[in-house]
């Protein structure tokens, strides 16, 4: 069965343009792309499927091109077979991955000069607990590539432009024959890029992009923790060829805090009192984030009772209650005595001691356990 004309299959005329020639392929390949045909034409979508894929994979190589329009099938047909798209039996993943990959920048021919996106930066902030609970505003310096106002991001000094580049013809790679073997590869003369720029610009040299530290604004929601980001969009690295810039991400560290300690909500504390304010009961002052509270400690408080101050705590970023101060009382011993203060703890050890577990029932109770493991064991 003969071949059609690779013109005709695409619906050109002979004189089109690359750019008509990649437009036809699009528009024919997504409609007789297989998964888009699974009814009673499938077979014949499939069949002018590969044969617009074969008819893509001369006309858009200008070295295939070239001996196309010169000898016709003849000049080609060893290359198409050579190239595994049609009489080596590439499979229809191969053939859909060309189609989408050429479509959206990838896959063969990706090389050419196209947008690409900045990439995204990180910026490590670390706050004190009061201001990430309150929330603020701080000025950061981040360095990063941003788009050359020079050039406007073309690379080539104002007043000229890039040229479509001599050896590839704008695809950014080349095919060398090696052999019986066809060697694709990116272009030597503008490596990929598609283009080459005669007259850098002199504020980037030819990059379109240049380095810059740039001071920027960061506005800390309250009740942010260690962990949360904070996005910054389009701050991060310029785009390549016009392509949009990156995004900053600005990643939160909460500093530890002499007196509080975080988690989730809930603001947790320890605070010592003196054994007689422990023993008698009376009103002691308890830090918050919002100032000095009181707190009345009932008589015969022991160390390690918790109090819970409502409300106390942190507003959460994401939503929520506003959480609690848990305050842990620790009884202190008095330490470095004189001997008027030694005598006056003797006496009242004496006085207390006369009251048996009234006093001390934990003690008491806990002596009794001791003395039953002991008669268990038999010593």
């Amino acid at each position: 069965m003969s071949k059609r004309c690779y013109y005709e299959v695409l619906g050109l005329q002979r004189n089109a343009s690359e750019a008509e020639i990649k437009k036809a392929y699009r528009r024919l390949a997504m409609k007789y792309h297989p998964d888009r045909n699974t009814g009673d034409n499938a077979e014949e979508a499939e069949l002018r499927f590969k044969e617009v894929k074969e008819a893509y994979e001369v006309l858009s190589d200008p070295q295939k091109r070239a001996a196309y329009d010169q000898f016709g099938h003849a000049g080609v047909d060893g290359a198409a077979a050579g190239a595994g798209g049609f009489g080596g039996g590439a499979s229809f993943s191969d053939i859909f991955g060309d189609v989408f990959g050429d479509i959206f920048g990838g896959g063969r021919g990706g090389g050419r000069q196209q947008p690409y996106r900045g990439a995204d930066l990180r910026y490590n902030l670390e706050l004190s607990l009061e201001d990430a609970v309150a929330g603020t505003s701080v000025k950061i310096k981040v360095p990063t590539w941003a788009q050359c106002e020079t050039c406007g991001g073309s690379g080539a000094r104002p007043g000229s432009s890039p040229r479509t580049c001599s050896t590839c013809h704008g695809a950014g790679q080349v095919r060398m024959q090696q052999g019986f073997f066809s060697v694709q590869q990116t272009c030597p003369t503008c490596h990929g890029r598609g283009t080459v720029i005669e007259d850098p610009c002199p504020a980037c040299h030819g990059q379109g992009r240049v380095q810059q530290t740039k001071t920027l604004s960061v506005k800390v929601p309250p009740g942010v923790d260690t962990g949360d980001r904070i996005r910054l969009a389009g701050e991060g690295e310029a785009g390549e060829n016009g392509g949009p810039p990156g995004d900053l991400y600005v990643q939160v560290t909460v500093r530890e805090h002499p007196i509080f300690t975080r988690d989730d909500a809930n603001l947790y504390c320890e605070m010592p009192i003196p054994f007689t304010k422990a023993a008698l009961g009376g009103e002691v002052e308890v830090p918050t984030l919002d100032g000095k509270v009181k707190l009345k400690i009932p008589e015969g408080t022991q160390t390690g009772r918790m109090f819970r101050l409502r409300g106390k705590g942190v507003k959460p970023v994401r939503g929520g209650p506003q959480g609690d101060l848990i305050v842990r009382v620790v009884v202190e011993t008095p330490v470095k005595l004189n001997s008027d203060q030694r005598r006056l703890i003797e006496e009242l050890d004496r006085s207390l001691s006369g009251g048996g577990s009234k006093h001390s029932p934990n003690a008491h109770g806990w002596l009794d356990k001791v003395k039953g493991f002991f008669k268990d064991v038999g010593l």
